[in-house]
Protein backbone atom coordinates (compact mmCIF):
# COMPACT_ATOMS: atom_id res chain seq x y z
CA UNK A 1 0.00 0.00 0.00
CA UNK A 2 1.34 3.20 -1.13
CA UNK A 3 1.67 6.31 1.66
CA UNK A 4 -1.29 8.40 -0.57
CA UNK A 5 -3.36 5.25 0.20
CA UNK A 6 -2.56 5.47 3.49
CA UNK A 7 -3.71 9.18 4.32
CA UNK A 8 -7.11 8.85 1.94
CA UNK A 9 -9.87 8.41 3.92
CA UNK A 10 -11.47 4.74 3.56
CA UNK A 11 -14.91 6.02 1.90
CA UNK A 12 -12.56 6.71 -1.09
CA UNK A 13 -12.22 3.42 -3.42
CA UNK A 14 -11.71 4.02 -6.74
CA UNK A 15 -12.21 0.80 -8.04
CA UNK A 16 -16.06 0.58 -5.87
CA UNK A 17 -16.78 3.76 -7.52
CA UNK A 18 -15.71 2.29 -11.02
CA UNK A 19 -18.18 -0.69 -10.08
CA UNK A 20 -21.28 1.69 -9.06
CA UNK A 21 -21.44 3.46 -11.81
CA UNK A 22 -21.19 0.28 -14.33
CA UNK A 23 -24.72 0.07 -15.89
CA UNK A 24 -26.06 -3.17 -16.06
CA UNK A 25 -26.75 -4.96 -19.28
CA UNK A 26 -30.21 -5.29 -20.68
CA UNK A 27 -31.63 -2.15 -19.48
CA UNK A 28 -31.05 -0.06 -22.61
CA UNK A 29 -32.07 -1.00 -26.49
CA UNK A 30 -31.20 1.43 -29.50
CA UNK A 31 -33.78 1.17 -31.83
CA UNK A 32 -32.50 0.13 -35.30
CA UNK A 33 -34.48 2.36 -36.98
CA UNK A 34 -34.59 6.06 -35.50
CA UNK A 35 -31.24 5.24 -33.08
CA UNK A 36 -32.71 6.02 -30.19
CA UNK A 37 -32.22 4.87 -26.92
CA UNK A 38 -34.99 3.45 -25.32
CA UNK A 39 -35.44 1.38 -21.58
CA UNK A 40 -36.46 -1.28 -21.63
CA UNK A 41 -39.61 -1.95 -19.51
CA UNK A 42 -40.90 0.79 -21.91
CA UNK A 43 -40.02 -1.72 -24.84
CA UNK A 44 -42.17 -4.23 -22.78
CA UNK A 45 -45.33 -2.06 -22.34
CA UNK A 46 -45.34 -1.42 -26.42
CA UNK A 47 -44.98 -5.49 -27.31
CA UNK A 48 -41.23 -4.36 -28.88
CA UNK A 49 -41.94 -1.56 -31.06
CA UNK A 50 -40.21 1.71 -30.90
CA UNK A 51 -42.52 4.44 -29.22
CA UNK A 52 -40.47 6.99 -31.28
CA UNK A 53 -40.84 6.01 -34.87
CA UNK A 54 -43.22 2.77 -34.40
CA UNK A 55 -40.34 0.29 -35.58
CA UNK A 56 -41.60 -2.77 -34.97
CA UNK A 57 -38.42 -4.87 -33.73
CA UNK A 58 -39.06 -8.94 -33.90
CA UNK A 59 -40.85 -10.35 -30.96
CA UNK A 60 -40.19 -13.92 -28.96
CA UNK A 61 -42.77 -16.86 -29.46
CA UNK A 62 -43.80 -16.51 -25.83
CA UNK A 63 -43.93 -12.65 -25.85
CA UNK A 64 -46.17 -12.63 -28.86
CA UNK A 65 -48.50 -15.30 -26.77
CA UNK A 66 -48.67 -13.12 -23.81
CA UNK A 67 -49.65 -9.78 -25.80
CA UNK A 68 -52.57 -11.51 -27.57
CA UNK A 69 -54.20 -14.55 -25.23
CA UNK A 70 -56.38 -14.38 -21.82
CA UNK A 71 -54.11 -15.19 -19.03
CA UNK A 72 -56.85 -17.38 -18.16
CA UNK A 73 -57.22 -21.15 -19.81
CA UNK A 74 -54.37 -21.34 -21.94
CA UNK A 75 -53.44 -25.05 -22.70
CA UNK A 76 -50.46 -25.77 -24.87
CA UNK A 77 -50.69 -27.84 -27.84
CA UNK A 78 -48.29 -30.85 -29.05
CA UNK A 79 -45.54 -29.43 -26.59
CA UNK A 80 -43.96 -32.84 -26.17
CA UNK A 81 -43.29 -33.66 -29.75
CA UNK A 82 -39.77 -33.54 -31.01
CA UNK A 83 -37.69 -33.53 -33.89
CA UNK A 84 -34.98 -36.87 -34.88
CA UNK A 85 -32.62 -37.09 -37.52
CA UNK A 86 -34.25 -39.55 -39.75
CA UNK A 87 -31.77 -38.40 -42.57
CA UNK A 88 -28.07 -38.47 -40.29
CA UNK A 89 -27.96 -35.11 -42.21
CA UNK A 90 -24.86 -33.45 -41.35
CA UNK A 91 -23.26 -29.95 -42.66
CA UNK A 92 -20.23 -28.32 -40.90
CA UNK A 93 -22.38 -30.21 -37.99
CA UNK A 94 -24.65 -32.64 -36.99
CA UNK A 95 -28.17 -31.94 -36.79
CA UNK A 96 -28.51 -32.72 -33.04
CA UNK A 97 -26.01 -30.45 -32.36
CA UNK A 98 -27.98 -27.90 -33.81
CA UNK A 99 -31.22 -28.65 -32.40
CA UNK A 100 -29.25 -28.51 -29.17
CA UNK A 101 -27.83 -25.45 -29.77
CA UNK A 102 -31.14 -23.15 -30.58
CA UNK A 103 -32.94 -25.00 -27.75
CA UNK A 104 -30.69 -23.30 -25.35
CA UNK A 105 -30.45 -20.18 -27.75
CA UNK A 106 -34.61 -19.70 -27.39
CA UNK A 107 -35.58 -21.89 -24.30
CA UNK A 108 -37.95 -23.46 -26.94
CA UNK A 109 -38.42 -27.26 -28.13
CA UNK A 110 -38.59 -25.96 -31.48
CA UNK A 111 -39.75 -23.61 -33.49
CA UNK A 112 -43.79 -23.09 -33.33
CA UNK A 113 -45.69 -23.17 -30.14
CA UNK A 114 -49.72 -23.83 -30.20
CA UNK A 115 -52.11 -22.81 -27.54
CA UNK A 116 -55.97 -22.56 -26.93
CA UNK A 117 -57.24 -20.14 -25.19
CA UNK A 118 -59.49 -16.78 -25.47
CA UNK A 119 -58.47 -13.35 -27.05
CA UNK A 120 -60.56 -10.60 -25.18
CA UNK A 121 -63.18 -13.49 -23.80
CA UNK A 122 -63.38 -15.05 -27.74
CA UNK A 123 -62.25 -18.51 -27.72
CA UNK A 124 -59.20 -19.83 -30.45
CA UNK A 125 -55.80 -21.30 -31.67
CA UNK A 126 -53.51 -19.73 -31.55
CA UNK A 127 -50.00 -20.53 -33.30
CA UNK A 128 -46.63 -18.37 -33.10
CA UNK A 129 -43.32 -19.44 -34.92
CA UNK A 130 -40.01 -18.85 -32.72
CA UNK A 131 -37.70 -17.03 -35.20
CA UNK A 132 -34.57 -17.50 -32.78
CA UNK A 133 -35.03 -21.25 -33.21
CA UNK A 134 -33.61 -21.96 -36.22
CA UNK A 135 -34.74 -19.02 -38.10
CA UNK A 136 -37.79 -19.94 -37.48
CA UNK A 137 -37.59 -22.73 -40.06
CA UNK A 138 -40.15 -25.00 -40.44
CA UNK A 139 -39.94 -29.11 -40.04
CA UNK A 140 -42.05 -31.61 -39.25
CA UNK A 141 -42.79 -31.02 -35.54
CA UNK A 142 -43.38 -27.46 -37.07
CA UNK A 143 -46.18 -29.35 -39.16
CA UNK A 144 -47.42 -31.66 -36.76
CA UNK A 145 -48.08 -28.72 -34.05
CA UNK A 146 -49.77 -26.62 -36.90
CA UNK A 147 -51.67 -29.54 -37.80
CA UNK A 148 -52.80 -30.07 -33.91
CA UNK A 149 -53.51 -26.77 -33.28
CA UNK A 150 -56.03 -26.83 -36.26
CA UNK A 151 -57.69 -30.41 -34.88
CA UNK A 152 -57.81 -28.68 -31.74
CA UNK A 153 -59.78 -25.34 -33.61
CA UNK A 154 -62.01 -28.07 -35.45
CA UNK A 155 -62.85 -30.06 -32.07
CA UNK A 156 -63.83 -26.40 -30.42
CA UNK A 157 -65.39 -24.96 -33.22
CA UNK A 158 -62.85 -21.85 -32.69
CA UNK A 159 -61.06 -19.89 -35.13
CA UNK A 160 -57.16 -20.79 -35.64
CA UNK A 161 -54.98 -17.63 -35.90
CA UNK A 162 -50.94 -18.34 -37.16
CA UNK A 163 -48.64 -15.46 -36.62
CA UNK A 164 -45.69 -16.50 -38.78
CA UNK A 165 -41.70 -15.57 -38.58
CA UNK A 166 -39.65 -17.98 -40.49
CA UNK A 167 -36.77 -18.50 -42.83
CA UNK A 168 -38.35 -20.95 -44.52
CA UNK A 169 -38.27 -24.82 -44.92
CA UNK A 170 -35.32 -27.01 -42.68
CA UNK A 171 -32.93 -27.81 -44.72
CA UNK A 172 -31.78 -29.96 -42.32
CA UNK A 173 -34.66 -32.72 -42.60
CA UNK A 174 -35.04 -32.19 -46.50
CA UNK A 175 -38.19 -33.78 -48.25
CA UNK A 176 -39.64 -34.34 -45.13
CA UNK A 177 -39.51 -30.40 -44.28
CA UNK A 178 -41.42 -29.76 -47.77
CA UNK A 179 -43.85 -32.49 -46.90
CA UNK A 180 -44.94 -29.79 -44.24
CA UNK A 181 -46.35 -27.12 -47.03
CA UNK A 182 -48.56 -30.29 -48.17
CA UNK A 183 -49.68 -31.12 -44.48
CA UNK A 184 -50.73 -27.53 -43.30
CA UNK A 185 -52.35 -26.89 -46.64
CA UNK A 186 -54.48 -30.28 -45.97
CA UNK A 187 -55.22 -29.23 -42.19
CA UNK A 188 -56.45 -25.84 -43.09
CA UNK A 189 -58.69 -27.33 -46.07
CA UNK A 190 -60.46 -29.33 -43.02
CA UNK A 191 -60.91 -26.17 -41.18
CA UNK A 192 -62.18 -24.37 -43.95
CA UNK A 193 -64.69 -27.51 -44.66
CA UNK A 194 -65.86 -26.77 -41.24
CA UNK A 195 -66.75 -23.49 -41.94
CA UNK A 196 -64.03 -22.30 -39.35
CA UNK A 197 -62.26 -18.76 -40.47
CA UNK A 198 -58.07 -19.13 -40.70
CA UNK A 199 -55.96 -15.59 -39.46
CA UNK A 200 -52.56 -15.89 -41.00
CA UNK A 201 -50.53 -12.84 -39.63
CA UNK A 202 -47.27 -11.98 -41.48
CA UNK A 203 -44.30 -10.67 -39.59
CA UNK A 204 -41.02 -9.87 -40.38
CA UNK A 205 -39.79 -12.46 -41.95
CA UNK A 206 -42.00 -14.36 -43.82
CA UNK A 207 -40.15 -16.43 -46.36
CA UNK A 208 -39.39 -19.61 -48.32
CA UNK A 209 -41.32 -22.73 -47.72
CA UNK A 210 -43.81 -20.95 -45.13
CA UNK A 211 -44.71 -18.12 -46.93
CA UNK A 212 -45.16 -20.58 -50.27
CA UNK A 213 -47.93 -22.70 -48.34
CA UNK A 214 -50.30 -21.49 -45.37
CA UNK A 215 -49.08 -17.86 -44.84
CA UNK A 216 -51.24 -16.85 -47.86
CA UNK A 217 -54.53 -19.29 -47.31
CA UNK A 218 -55.63 -16.82 -44.99
CA UNK A 219 -59.42 -15.87 -44.72
CA UNK A 220 -58.07 -12.84 -43.65
CA UNK A 221 -54.40 -12.04 -44.19
CA UNK A 222 -52.39 -9.25 -41.80
CA UNK A 223 -49.28 -8.31 -41.88
CA UNK A 224 -46.96 -6.14 -39.67
CA UNK A 225 -45.75 -2.65 -40.42
CA UNK A 226 -42.44 -2.73 -42.69
CA UNK A 227 -42.21 -6.70 -42.22
CA UNK A 228 -40.21 -8.58 -44.83
CA UNK A 229 -42.41 -10.81 -46.72
CA UNK A 230 -41.46 -13.14 -50.02
CA UNK A 231 -40.02 -16.65 -50.65
CA UNK A 232 -36.58 -15.32 -52.39
CA UNK A 233 -35.00 -12.94 -50.50
CA UNK A 234 -34.58 -9.09 -52.46
CA UNK A 235 -30.83 -9.51 -52.95
CA UNK A 236 -31.42 -13.39 -54.82
CA UNK A 237 -34.16 -11.75 -57.02
CA UNK A 238 -32.24 -8.44 -58.42
CA UNK A 239 -29.56 -10.96 -58.97
CA UNK A 240 -31.64 -13.47 -60.84
CA UNK A 241 -34.03 -10.79 -62.80
CA UNK A 242 -30.69 -8.24 -62.90
CA UNK A 243 -32.95 -5.62 -62.50
CA UNK A 244 -33.46 -2.83 -59.95
CA UNK A 245 -36.03 -3.73 -57.33
CA UNK A 246 -38.94 -1.42 -56.56
CA UNK A 247 -38.28 0.71 -53.16
CA UNK A 248 -40.17 -1.08 -50.61
CA UNK A 249 -40.21 -4.36 -52.73
CA UNK A 250 -41.27 -7.48 -50.79
CA UNK A 251 -42.34 -5.13 -47.54
CA UNK A 252 -46.04 -5.04 -46.07
CA UNK A 253 -47.01 -2.04 -47.79
CA UNK A 254 -45.89 -2.76 -50.82
CA UNK A 255 -47.87 -5.80 -50.96
CA UNK A 256 -50.73 -4.38 -49.03
CA UNK A 257 -51.09 -2.09 -52.47
CA UNK A 258 -50.47 -4.92 -54.54
CA UNK A 259 -53.74 -6.77 -53.38
CA UNK A 260 -51.59 -9.61 -51.73
CA UNK A 261 -52.30 -9.15 -47.80
CA UNK A 262 -55.72 -7.25 -46.38
CA UNK A 263 -54.42 -5.63 -43.91
CA UNK A 264 -51.29 -4.12 -42.28
CA UNK A 265 -51.66 -3.48 -38.47
CA UNK A 266 -49.96 -2.15 -35.51
CA UNK A 267 -48.78 -4.98 -33.14
CA UNK A 268 -50.34 -2.90 -30.51
CA UNK A 269 -53.65 -2.59 -31.78
CA UNK A 270 -53.42 -6.52 -32.98
CA UNK A 271 -55.21 -8.00 -30.33
CA UNK A 272 -58.38 -5.93 -30.25
CA UNK A 273 -58.54 -6.39 -33.91
CA UNK A 274 -57.85 -10.01 -33.76
CA UNK A 275 -60.92 -10.20 -31.52
CA UNK A 276 -63.14 -8.18 -34.09
CA UNK A 277 -62.24 -10.08 -36.89
CA UNK A 278 -62.55 -13.77 -34.83
CA UNK A 279 -66.65 -12.51 -33.58
CA UNK A 280 -67.23 -11.22 -37.23
CA UNK A 281 -66.29 -14.20 -39.21
CA UNK A 282 -67.47 -16.72 -36.49
CA UNK A 283 -71.16 -14.30 -37.01
CA UNK A 284 -70.99 -14.95 -40.92
CA UNK A 285 -69.94 -17.91 -40.93
CA UNK A 286 -73.13 -19.28 -38.44
CA UNK A 287 -75.29 -17.01 -40.74
CA UNK A 288 -73.98 -19.42 -43.75
CA UNK A 289 -74.57 -22.46 -41.78
CA UNK A 290 -78.13 -21.10 -40.97
CA UNK A 291 -78.83 -20.42 -44.43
Amino acid sequence: MSWLDKILPPRINKKTEQQGRRVPEGLWVKCPSCESVLYNDDLVETVNVCPKCSYHMRLGARARIDSLLDADGRVEIGEGIRSTDPLKFKDSRKYPERLAEATQKSGESDALIVMSGSICTVPAVLACFEFDFMGGSMGSVVGERFARGVRAAIQNKTPFICVAASGGARMQESLFSLMQMAKTNAMLTRLAQEGLPFISVLTDPTMGGVSASFAFMGDVVIAEPKALIGFAGPRVIEQTVREQLPEGFQRAEFLLAKGAVDMVIDRRELRTELARLMALLTRQSSEAVAA
